[in-house]
């Protein structure tokens, strides 16, 4: 690999770096689902033994009562922390068997308050059994592992991590401080009873190895969290695509066969009764009818170009598209480079969008009709807003702002309508299809418009969703 191609992919990585340290969206059933495993049908029983085995060694175990001269003090404080650490998970305990007859969110805040607490009961624990040479040290190790799997949300992970991490951290340091006062304000004979082989402290080696080892366990919990989630995720919009390319071929067929069946009839209906409205001019009953008869297949006849039209997406194919990339294609159609509007366009794009799984045409479609009416609104003289950011939900909320004149709060509400336009040669169906084409797809469009001050629209595609057939 040459120095060129080293430097190329080193620069790709840092820049896909944002990516990896984004946010990773979770399933909420499926971090329920961990919750109920992890926390509930293994936890539970685990913390009642290990409260158990707590409770001998503070109140009945000689252990307890040989810790070192500085730290007589914290005997009382940790049988006191001890009752408060136990009655705290009585409760959770209690919450944790019923957590399906509540709010999912209420369980989920509980795990992360377990999970602070145990923290610092070990660090607690660890002052009084050795700081960093405390075989306690394992325990965090298990405590890092089960944080991963009760916290698929990222940023929780990594929090609690690094507390835990802290936690042993300040325990061991508490501990080294006190040994060192121990040993300065101590007597030779009262030091050497207390230490008969001396006290031993652990190497500055051996700690910067403990703590990078519960450091590195918290980023690879993290990354192989990632790499899962990424996978599913990859997995569901397989699936989702190939659904909805079997849906578009389904409505097609259908589409196709209902209008191949039923366009030549109608045709030839319609010439019929038109050659008869012109032979018959003195009947007045039988035009009356006869112009009822063509305006019924005149509806049938826009009835079934409609079917047609859903007949063509059949012609097209699902992908899974990159939002920014298709924003920046529409800005390109309709700002070309080589026009030179007075236009100031300001981008505003997240980073680490969920891709669409849409046809390419549908979205595009969308995207340069809402930039070409703010284009024309301004008069090529202006300022536009696009932005793209994660919405509620995983979705993809898209903003076009413009500072032009406004639509009128009498015509906001019919805006969307087929052939209504506020333009003098408009011919009305932009925005109808931007409502057609978003709602094709389970998204939603709205819009804010202020005279004097300009136009919003705001689309919102969700990121997973079923293709739907509009009736």
């Amino acid at each position: 690999m040459n120095l060129f191609a080293r430097e190329s992919w080193r620069q790709k990585s840092f820049l896909r770096l944002p990516d990896w340290l984004a946010k990773v969206p979770t399933d909420v059933a499926q971090e329920e689902a961990r919750v109920r495993t992890v926390e509930r049908d293994l936890g539970l029983p685990v913390r009642a033994v290990l409260l158990g085995v707590l409770y001998w060694y503070f109140y009945y175990s000689p252990w307890f009562e040989q810790v070192e001269l500085l730290r007589e003090g914290f005997q009382g404080i940790a049988r006191v922390f001890f009752l408060i650490y136990a009655l705290l998970n009585v409760g959770a305990g209690i919450l944790l068997a019923g957590m399906n007859e509540v709010p999912f969110r209420l369980t989920r805040e509980v795990v992360l308050a377990l999970s602070l607490l145990d923290a610092f009961f070990l660090a607690a624990l660890t002052i009084l059994t050795g700081g960093f040479d405390s075989w306690l040290f394992w325990i965090f190790l298990v405590l890092v592992i089960r944080n991963a799997l009760s916290m698929p949300d990222s940023t929780r992970q990594i929090v609690v991590n690094l507390v835990v991490t802290g936690s042993y951290a300040t325990a061991g340091l508490s501990d080294t401080i006190m040994t060192q006062m121990e040993m300065d304000i101590l007597d030779p004979l009262t030091l050497k009873a207390l230490y008969p082989e001396g006290a031993e402290q652990a190497t500055p080696e051996s700690i910067l190895l403990r703590l990078g080892l519960l450091l590195l366990l918290a980023a690879c919990c993290y990354g192989v969290e990632v790499l899962f989630e990424r996978q599913r995720r990859v997995e569901q919009e397989s699936r989702e695509v190939e659904q909805r390319q079997r849906q578009l071929e389904s409505a097609g067929r259908l589409a196709a066969e209902i209008a191949h069946q039923l366009k030549n009839p109608l045709g030839i209906i319609n010439n019929a009764a038109f050659t008869l409205q012109r032979t018959v001019k003195e009947g007045k009953t039988i035009t009356q009818q006869i112009k009822i008869i063509r305006e019924e297949v005149e509806r049938s006849d826009r009835i079934i170009t409609d079917l047609m039209g859903y007949a063509r997406l059949v012609e097209g194919k699902v992908e899974k598209l990159d939002v920014v990339e298709e924003l920046e294609s529409a800005l390109q159609q309709v700002f070309p480079a080589a026009v030179k509007y007075e236009t100031r366009i300001v981008r505003d794009f997240a980073p680490a969008l969920p891709p669409l799984l849409a046809q390419r045409s549908h979205l595009s479609l969308v995207l340069v009709n809402l930039l070409q009416n703010a284009r024309e609104a301004l008069n090529g003289a202006g300022q536009i807003e696009v932005s793209a950011h994660v919405g509620e939900g995983y979705s993809v909320e898209i903003t076009i702002v413009d500072n032009g004149p406004g639509i009128p709060p009498d015509k906001l509400d019919k805006i969307f309508e087929p052939y209504f336009s506020t333009k003098e040669k408009g011919s009305g169906m932009g925005l109808a299809i931007v409502k057609h084409n978003t709602e094709l797809y389970g998204g939603t469009v709205r819009v804010e418009s202020t005279l004097g001050k300009g136009t919003k629209f705001v689309l919102q595609f969700p990121a997973r969703t079923v293709f739907r057939l509009r009736r």
